[in-house]
Formats: structure tokens, sequence, C-alpha cells
């Protein structure tokens, strides 16, 4: 069987390869040709055979990853020549299916396609329509073969919306649980990093050039203000360097910088498992951060003014972070645009060191999520599930 699967940004390449590892082994005939990153690229290096063609990375989705509304319009013409690209490429390759993770500005467009040159659509990790643009449901359910989702609170959505879905748990609990962050010693990471044993405050940005531009000056700054704090003199600053970028996205907002602060790249986990606290830019490693445990603060701010004041009128949803919406509750304080400054982020990241009661309060509402997403095996019981949907047998 030959599959085409499309992921646009870092949580979708995470996604894509724990499926891709799925569907080689369920299928031992599986092709695989992909828009993607380094994740899926190494499962494909370990499961291509020879005698199989055409399979593999066609683009990576750091050539095509933009954020927010104002973006896209400035860069309408490279995400066109990308969609005309990826049609030709479809069309050249002749897939069984197209499976579409997340990416939805994209991926629409690929689904009307495929649907319409009598290609079966999968859609893994349902684009947010219950946060905004509930148009798009329209397409779903006409362009759409099966829609694959991964939170609860969308099971009853989606139900009342009519769209056929599959729900099997969320498969970021294995890519945690699985992941070697877990199972590494501290004193191996301190070692590793050449880091001092003392504690550590860890800073993620974001996967984007845009969200790191708006979020590390805020993050700088708040490094630096915490420092100051005699009590946090000695505390080490971490960002931790997104997948897809390198130094020179995060260079120039550190030069004179006075807090010493550190970037580490292909560590996000380890970084996050081993600090004391964390602040995150909103997305996928902000749940990330709830099934590593670490105390959070998230902080998200629009790549400008006009895309912020788009975003108020259209984004239906009370929080931002998956995890709140999860549970429909602030598990964890989100600061959003002006209130996302370095003397908000102080205030509440010593609360998460200083007060124990309110660290303990957050550890709960972590394992109510957790709870909610349910149990292991989220990714291979999709891969299960997409392969019957496609009529070929599975092993139960």
């Amino acid at each position: 069987m030959k599959y085409y699967i499309i992921a646009g940004e870092a949580s979708g390449d995470l996604h894509g390869s724990n499926l891709m590892k799925g569907l080689y082994a369920e299928d031992r005939d599986a092709e695989i040709r992909f828009w993607g990153g380094d994740l899926m690229n190494s499962v494909y290096i370990e499961n291509r055979k020879e005698t199989m063609a055409g399979g593999g990375l066609v683009r990576h989705y750091k050539e095509g990853a933009i954020m927010g509304f104002w973006e896209v319009f400035r860069k309408a013409w490279q995400l066109l020549g990308n969609v005309r690209f990826c049609e030709k490429d479809i069309m050249s390759w002749k897939p069984d299916v197209v499976i579409l993770i997340d990416y939805p500005g994209f991926n629409f467009r690929i689904a009307e396609f495929a649907h319409r040159h009598g290609l079966k659509v999968f859609y893994y990790i349902a684009p947010k329509v219950w946060a905004s643009r509930e148009g798009r449901i329209k397409k779903l359910k006409k362009y759409v073969d099966k829609l694959f989702i991964v939170f609860p609170f969308e099971i009853q959505y989606f139900r009342k919306k009519g769209v056929d879905f599959v729900y099997e748990g969320n498969p970021l609990i294995d890519a945690i649980d699985n992941s070697p962050a877990s199972k590494e010693a501290r004193e191996e990471f301190l070692k590793r990093n050449a880091l001092a044993d003392k504690p550590i405050i860890a800073m993620l940005a974001g996967s984007r050039k845009g969200e790191i531009s708006t979020m590390m000056p805020v993050l700088r700054e708040f490094a630096e203000k915490m420092a100051d704090i005699p009590k946090y003199h000695d505390y080490q600053f971490i960002i931790a360097g997104a997948p897809a970028r390198n130094i020179d996205d995060y260079t120039p907002y550190l030069k004179g910088c006075k807090a010493g602060i550190r970037v580490l790249f292909g560590q996000t986990q380890a970084i996050v498992r081993n600090a004391e606290a964390a602040v995150v830019n909103s997305g996928t490693a902000s749940l990330e951060t709830v099934l590593l445990g670490t105390p959070q603060a998230v902080g998200f701010i629009m790549g400008s003014k006009i895309t912020y004041a788009i975003a108020r009128k259209i984004v239906k949803v009370k929080y931002i972070s998956l995890g709140n919406l999860i549970v429909d509750r602030l598990a964890f304080k989100e600061f959003i645009q002006d209130d996302c400054n370095a003397d908000n982020l102080v205030k509440e990241v010593r609360a998460l060191i200083e007060d124990p009661d309110y660290r303990q309060k957050m550890q709960s509402e972590y394992a109510c999520i957790r709870k909610a997403l349910g149990g292991k095996g989220a990714s291979a019981a999709v891969a299960k599930a997409m392969i019957r949907e496609l009529g070929l047998p599975v092993c139960d």
C-alpha cells in the first residue's frame, strides 16, 4: 500500500513519525512518501526497502511553517507554489491514500484536490474547527473520508456536527513515555551537556521563526530579572532550541544578556523534565510539559497586532492551551499578548518554585489531564484503524 503523508510543523513531524512506525509494523508492503521533518525521515530510513522506489521525504516542514493571518497573506505566493508542487507530486506518485496531519491552511487544499481526483483522504489530528473557522466542517465532510481525532473533548463536538471520526486516545502519551528523556537520569543529562548541578528553568520560544522573534525578547528580560533576585543567582536558564532551527535564530536576542542563557538543541523533553519550572510558548510543547510533570507558565504573542486583532474576533475557545481545554479550566496560567511580559512571568514562576501548595495543585491538575487523554498505544491503534479503512487485514 502506498501512503502519502503531509505534516507541516514540528508537532506533526512527531506524530507522523509514530504513525509511520505503526503503518510499517502493520503493513509489510508499506511505501511512504511524505512532507515532514527529521523524525519522520528517521523512521523512513530505518524501514525503507531497496525494492520500493519513490518513497521518502519530499519537503521539510521548516521550508513552509508560517504563523498568523498577516504572515500567511504576505507569503501567499510561496504557499500557493508549495500547494501546486504537492498536487503534481501526488499525481505523479499515485498513492492509495493521502494522510493529512493538522496544518489546515495547506492540508484542506490538498484534501480537496485529492478527493477531486478520486484518492482516499484521511485527516489525522483534526483541524481546530472547534476554536475558529467552524465553516471548515463542511470541507471535512465533503473531502475527507475519515477523521482521526486525538482529544477527548472533540468526541462530543464532532458527533454533534455529524462528522465521521475515529478516536484511539492521544499519541503524545506514547511519545513522552517512550522517549529517551523519560529514562535518562538527571546526572547523565547534566554531564552530557556540561551543566552544573544547579536548578534549571526551561524556556520554550516556539518552533516557528515568527514565534521566536516575539517570544525571545520577553524570555531574555524574564531571565535577566530572575537572575537579579538573590535566590535565583545560581539558576541556569536554558532555551530548548526548536527542531529545524539553528543557533542563528536565537543569538540576536542573547547578545549582552546578563543571565547566561544557554541554547540546547534536540533535547526539549530532557530540558523540561529536568527543570524546576518552564515558560512555554503555547502549543503541543505545553501539553508535553504537562506529561513530563514540570510546572509551567504559558506565554503567547501573536505575530503582529493585525493578526491578534483578527484572532480575537474569530477564536471561540476559553483557553489557548490544550491541557486547559482538556479539563475545561485553568490548570496552569496563560499570559497572552500584552500580559505576556517579563514581570508577570517572574511572578508566576516564583510562585511555581516557592509555593509547595501551588506546585502540588498543578501536579494534581496534570494527573487529571493525563487521565483524560487515555492510555498508551494510540499511534499503533490509529495505524491499525487506517489500515482497516483501506481494507487490509490487521493483527489484533
